[in-house]
């Protein structure tokens, strides 16, 4: 955010680099920036020894985690007051920018002139760049200071402890300062944002340079934790953890029956939303206003006998959590991030998935997950996909960006919420129903399809559910206790729920509140006892300087090495899109902890190729310790091209480095099955057979635009493979509701990806949700779009003129455009069956 006096706009930064010199790029945009179209370029600030930026946090607000950090950016008379949010994307940036900066003021051989900005000019026309002459730098005023109608003059530079405090990370799910409380005794004055004693002003004077911890601090880490129970003790704090989906309607009612009916105060509340805004425009574009009315409801219906700060807010579309301590508790917490993972269609999409925020807690890391799983009976298995999917992909950059991100397992405690809409299966409606009468929730949940996963240790290994004892969240009718009455009439069940994981946990209470209708879903809470790890920080200072001495001795006596359990990895058979991965076992056989790390090899920008990754890419071992690193081949849209043709094989050499130690080399090698996903319309229009049945030179030569030699006949019209899958849909899912929104499973993917490489087994399998998306993969894997990218820009330009959009088209190539056409009449067809499959022109 940008502070233009009495009001705050939003702004896109760019540190752009060009001739080893640095320039701030300043852009203004619109809700959601897609193409160039949609910034602005609007002030640039070159960095040089006339350039400086510097941290204007009061020291009040310098203690508060979570909460912006304000800065100003300055270049000689002119000046820009920022806000940016909390964490490590901006704490990234703003190390990038402070280490520019640091260089050029260094460097005293080159004088940097910044010849390469004088093709960018500034304008209030709209033009995000206009090819002529830069006005000389120092001497203009900027658009932004224009806009303050006064221009902001540098404060008086002081001494290095008026510097900038650690960087913080760009994070679009941040919400909005909370109004105080009209109601309620005991709320004056509640923080919006958490105190934190490791942020306080003696530390507030740290330059923006990114922490480098070395092989000492990760030896002392690593010994405070083995020798952890010596210092610390446990002690019981109350949470509170509730979920609510509201089906897209604003508070209608107070919460403080739900959020208030602990006797005394909980001294955490996480509390998650599912569906808090179930419109076109939340979906794309991110922007609800539900999210402040529900923040402010919740706000207000808090304990009344504590006051609170809200820690942090975090939402992806309609799922939102917020985490909130009790004020005299805020000291103690820190490291708070927050982290989004959608499992929509095509796995990314946002309608589902999952939010979390972790922290540190004294001395215990506690992860918040809030997720809204696949919905339908019959989907139980795409919701054990998504669970799955949301612990693999959700992870936590850290302070120290030298350590590997955290994903959800590596906390002490983890507190699941959310509609994980796992449903009573093998009874009808009226089964499930007279079991309620009855009170037999014991019988019912053993119906229930989660407690029939977590009992075959299917998904959420490790977590615990309390006893139900309340009657099923789901399905009622709007305002009313009653059961669902439309047409579909679905059978009650167990959507919403709160499961824990770790160790010192117990439950105090589980239950559903009948008395909140706003909702078709009732929401649910439980109040844990979690036993967290305090420091006696006198015992700590000892233990520490004992470990200190100890190292002291240590430090230079032994070189590190360890033990590889293997130096060669096969991939056999890999594909589209299919994780492949080899492990091995790296023991540390030395006499000293080492810390291992894979290293770029000469000219190369990352350790591996592009299609292999290390988990852990680095990490420490204590002395007689092993650590199992696991090598992962995934192909995609980037790199799948390039493997169809035998331009790349699977084959690299990784440098496993030790700090001071030796180097050592593993060889990765495999082979690749060639797939339709990933290779252009106009070679699989020459392919008549599978590709993975082509020869490969007669793939590569057809993808140079030669004729297929065995065949000799005309290309295809379009490809068979898209033939394949749009009559698929045209003859079975023309009615079929939510298709292109329902995501499919992903071993239904894998399914039809080989039969389209292979033509195995004689018809297309999947259910119709599977191929709707196998279809979105596949257009979204071709090297060059259906619109090829040379048109992107005019497309652009002509889409509000029917006529001009049908000239583009004319230009398509050949097969491009044939594509193009039959898409276009399947999806009207698609359109004329709208009232059953519920699709609009905006959603397609």
């Amino acid at each position: 955010m940008v502070d233009l006096g009495e009001v705050r706009e939003s702004r896109l930064l760019g540190l752009v680099e060009c001739a080893k010199e640095h320039a701030l790029f300043i852009y203004t945009h619109r809700r959601m920036a897609i193409t160039a179209d949609d910034v602005s370029l609007e002030d640039i600030f070159p960095v040089s020894c006339h350039f400086e930026v510097v941290e204007v946090s009061s020291p009040d607000e310098l203690t508060i985690v979570g909460a912006d950090t304000r800065i100003r950016v300055s270049f000689q008379q002119e000046v820009l007051a920022l806000s940016l949010p909390f964490g490590s994307h901006s704490r990234f940036f703003l190390g990038e920018l402070n280490k520019a900066w640091s260089d050029v003021c260094k460097s005293s051989s080159h004088v940097p002139t910044f010849e390469w900005l004088h093709k960018h000019s500034k304008t209030t026309g709209g033009q995000a760049v206009i090819k002529k002459s830069h006005v000389p730098l120092g001497v203009r005023m900027s658009l932004l200071q224009q806009k303050t109608g006064k221009a902001l003059r540098p404060e008086k530079k002081g001494s290095a402890e008026e510097g900038l405090r650690s960087p913080v990370e760009l994070e679009r799910s941040r919400g909005p300062p909370i109004p105080e409380s009209e109601g309620g005794a005991g709320r004056e004055g509640r923080d919006d944002m958490v105190r934190s004693s490791s942020h306080t002003p003696a530390n507030k004077a740290q330059m923006l340079a990114m922490p480098k911890f070395g092989l000492r601090d990760n030896l002392i880490r690593c010994e405070l934790l083995k020798s952890e129970d010596q210092y610390t003790h446990l002690q019981n704090f109350s949470f509170f953890l509730a979920t609510y989906n509201v089906n897209g309607q604003p508070p209608k009612e107070s919460l403080a029956p739900w959020l208030s009916c602990s006797p005394s105060p909980p001294d955490v509340y996480c509390v998650g939303f599912q569906e808090l805004d179930l419109s076109k425009e939340a979906f794309f574009f991110n922007d609800t206003p539900r999210e402040p009315e529900w923040t402010r409801a919740v706000s207000e219906a808090l304990h009344p006998d504590a006051k609170y700060a809200l820690v942090k807010l975090v939402r992806l579309v309609g799922i939102m959590l917020l985490v909130y301590v009790k004020r005299e508790h805020a000291e103690f917490l820190s490291e708070v991030e927050a982290e989004t993972v959608g499992t929509g269609i095509m796995g990314r999409m946002g309608n589902k998935g999952a939010v979390a925020i972790r922290f540190h807690f004294h001395n215990s890391d506690v992860c918040v997950v809030n997720s809204h799983l696949a919905a339908h009976i019959e989907e139980y298995e795409r919701r054990n996909q998504d669970y799955r999917d949301i612990c693999s992909r959700l992870q936590f950059r850290l302070l120290d960006l030298s350590r590997p991100p955290l994903n959800i397992m590596k906390h002490n405690v983890v507190l699941w919420v959310g509609d994980l809409n796992y449903r009573i299966s093998d009874l009808d409606v009226d089964q499930v129903k007279e079991l309620i009468t009855k009170n037999d929730y014991e019988t019912l949940h053993n119906y229930d399809q989660l407690k029939r996963q977590l009992d075959e240790e299917a998904v959420f290994e490790g977590f615990i559910e309390g006893e139900i004892q309340f009657q099923p969240t789901y399905k009622y009718d709007t305002g009313s206790n009653d059961w669902d009455t439309s047409e579909k009439c679905r059978a009650p069940a167990w959507c919403d729920r709160i499961l824990w994981r770790g160790k010192n946990i117990t439950q105090s209470s589980y239950q559903s509140h009948m008395t909140l209708k706003t909702s078709d879903h009732k929401p649910v809470s439980s109040l844990l006892q979690i036993g967290i790890k305090v420091v006696n920080e006198e015992a700590y200072k000892k233990k520490f300087e004992e470990i200190v001495r100890t190292i002291d001795k240590m430090e230079n006596e032994c070189i590190p090495s360890v033990t590889l359990s293997r130096r060669e990895l096969h991939f056999q058979d890999v594909k589209y899109m299919e994780h492949h991965t080899e492990s091995l076992t790296l023991y540390n056989d030395g006499q000293v902890p080492c810390q291992f790390e894979f290293i770029k090899k000469l000219d190369e920008p990352t350790y591996s190729k592009p299609w292999l990754t290390a988990n852990p890419p680095k990490g420490f071992l204590a002395q007689g310790a092993q650590v199992d690193i696991d090598l992962e081949v995934f192909v995609n849209r980037a790199t799948a091209p390039d493997l169809n043709l035998g331009l790349q094989l699977i084959e690299d050499i990784l440098v496993l480095h030790l700090e001071r130690g030796k180097d050592y080399f593993l060889s990765v090698s495999g082979n690749y099955l060639s797939s339709c996903y990933g290779t252009p319309i106009t070679t699989l229009c020459r392919l008549r057979e599978p590709i993975r049945d082509m020869p490969l030179p007669t793939v590569r030569a057809l993808s140079k635009g030669g004729e297929n030699p065995e065949v000799g006949e005309k290309p295809l019209g379009i490809p068979k493979e898209i033939w394949m899958m749009v009559d698929h849909l045209f003859r079975n899912a023309i009615k079929q509701e939510d298709l292109f929104q329902q995501p499919g499973l992903r071993s239904e993917f894998q399914e039809i990806r080989d039969y389209l490489d292979t033509g195995v087994p004689d018809s297309l399998p999947g259910s119709n949700h599977s191929v709707a998306e196998a279809l979105l993969l596949f257009l979204e894997s071709l090297p060059e779009p259906v619109v090829p990218y040379s048109l992107y820009q005019q497309s652009l330009d002509c889409c509000s003129s029917p006529m001009l959009c049908k000239k583009v088209i004319s230009k398509l190539p050949q097969c491009h455009k044939n594509v193009f056409d039959y898409l276009a009449a399947f999806l009207r067809e698609l359109l004329k069956n709208s009232e059953h499959n519920h699709l609009d022109v905006n959603i397609l």
